[in-house]
């Protein structure tokens, strides 16, 4: 098993780190990881994403040219990201920020409306990303929903503490929307 995945979106809306929870969930799972960041200058506001693969065996590359499955949290990601996508992969997008249909009709693609789901359900529009990896975990086989909350709840440490409750609710809230589709 092996799984390429792209976590893409403006910087800020925490694509980086749902490419790390995903990282650690899979070591925490007893798989092969490699996670590679990639930001541009602005950070906040600027494009980000990062590339993840999660394997049964070691990994020859951490390159995702075609990757398996995509997370998509605004516009300008699905328009550069879709198209890389493997025919039969899995597309998550943020139905909140992107007000279009994928172009493609050979992928398994699921609107998750992450911000409004973040902002009204969890209260805090901030854990977007974490609805959107919740619904990930949900709709995929890579990693285990556990691994991922013990992964998050590793990640919210010290000052980031206050913020764990919150972030495990949206995780929640993101596979269950993923689960009504």
């Amino acid at each position: 098993m092996e799984e390429k995945i792209i976590s893409a979106g403006f910087g800020g809306q925490g694509v980086l780190l749902i490419g790390k929870i995903l990282a650690l969930a899979g070591l925490s799972d007893g798989k092969q990881v490699s996670w590679v960041p990639s930001y541009g200058p602005e950070m906040r506001g600027g494009t980000a994403n990062c590339t993840v693969i999660i394997s049964s065996s070691e990994i020859s590359s951490p390159l995702a040219p075609m990757p398996d499955s995509i997370i998509i949290m605004n516009k300008p990601s699905l328009e550069a990201f879709e198209p890389l996508l493997r025919k039969g992969g899995l597309l998550v997008m943020n139905s909140s920020l992107i007000d279009v249909k994928p172009k493609r009709s050979d992928i398994k693609a699921f609107s998750v409306p992450a911000n409004d789901i973040a902002e009204k359900d969890a209260g805090n529009v901030k854990a977007a990303n974490m609805v959107m990896l919740g619904a990930y975990a949900a709709l995929s086989d890579s990693v285990s929903m556990d691994s991922v909350k013990k992964a998050l709840e590793g990640e919210m440490k010290g000052e980031k503490q206050k913020f764990l409750p919150v972030n495990m609710k949206a995780l929640e809230l993101g596979a269950a929307a993923a689960k009504k589709k």
